[in-house]
């Protein structure tokens, strides 16, 4: 049975190409979905790739991983990364490699996004270099089910 993993974008990423361009480029988020799949299929493994806007969404979509079949979970959960208790605890609850990712450097930006609250229960985390750190995650959690 071929690995499953899950990809979760979270608020404002249906935005990408046309929001803020100076920060996140012009790449839509069709073109990193695109650029996943690609990815996926080269690594002989399935994804599923999701933008969800809900809060409540998103912690129901995590804590639904495993029992979905999901081995690892990618997420980049935008603004939520800052202050969302409550999807931290579903990434700690659902207990699969998780790679949280980011097109940004959130470290390098304003002071407020220096903080993740995600990345102490993540497996690792990957910001700051675009598309790759995508692709760089779904490396990362591929290589973390093939253990």
């Amino acid at each position: 049975m071929a690995k499953k993993l899950l990809v979760i974008h979270g608020p404002n990423l249906d935005l990408l190409g046309e929001r803020e361009i100076d920060v996140y480029g012009k790449l839509t988020l069709l073109q990193i979905d695109s650029a996943l799949k690609n990815l996926a299929a080269e690594l002989k493994v399935d994804i599923e790739t999701i933008q969800l806007s809900s809060e409540g969404d998103i912690v129901k979509k995590v804590g639904a991983a495993k029992k979905d079949g999901f081995s690892a979970l990618v997420i980049n959960p935008a603004a939520y990364t800052h202050y969302s208790i409550a999807i931290r605890d579903a990434v700690a609850a659902v207990v699969i490699p998780t790679v949280e990712v980011h097109l940004s450097n959130i470290y390098a930006r304003e002071e407020f996004r220096h903080t993740s609250v995600i990345a102490g229960v993540a497996t690792g985390q990957v910001s700051g270099f675009g598309l790759n750190s995508y692709l760089l995650g779904l490396r990362a959690a591929v290589e973390l089910i093939s253990k």
